[in-house]
């Protein structure tokens, strides 16, 4: 069974059963992003954000030979893509802005790639206006509900593509 979408004004809820479901969101949600956008990911541990990520950089295009980990001691990895970079950020270790300012953040994100943001309810305030948030929340063993919202402009966008796949 693929995972249920449910749009509720400006926010679309997938329920995943299994970290194939939740990788394979990332996935289409990787084909679908575009040079420039920012994706934050907030969640509890074990959420599901790395596997997100994951899905997000198959549907992007990083090569199979890239093991796409969470970067929590490097802070940041770097991926080609197929049309656009994939920067990972993850802000676990991060203690406030002031650190958030050394990784080049501001840099990266005005490169022409797709940022993802790990730990991103860390830095609230430095997330970009427009970017995609998507909160992922532990319901059982396997069981995750994913909620995606921000940059209404894409919203219904992102619906037609995640429905168009099956969502």
């Amino acid at each position: 069974m693929s995972p249920h979408l449910v749009r509720n004004h400006n926010t679309i809820i997938l329920f995943s059963k299994s970290p194939s479901e939740t990788f394979c969101i990332g996935k289409t949600l990787g084909e679908i992003l575009e040079c420039g956008d920012c994706v934050a990911l907030k969640g509890e541990l074990g959420a599901g954000k790395t596997c997100l990520t994951q899905g997000i950089a198959k549907g992007l295009g990083v090569p199979e030979g890239f093991a796409v980990t969470s970067p929590t001691f490097t802070l940041l990895n770097e991926y080609p893509g197929r049309k656009t970079a994939l920067y990972h950020l993850d802000v676990y270790r991060l203690t406030g802005s002031d650190d958030l300012t050394e990784t080049g953040f501001e840099e990266y994100l005005a490169c022409d790639g797709v940022m993802v943001i790990e730990w991103a309810d860390k830095i609230e305030r430095q997330i970009p206006e427009q970017a995609i948030i998507i909160k992922l929340f532990i319901l059982e063993d396997n069981v995750r509900e994913i909620e995606l919202s921000g940059c209404p402009e894409k919203i219904d966008f992102w619906e037609y593509h995640l429905r168009s796949a099956g969502y």
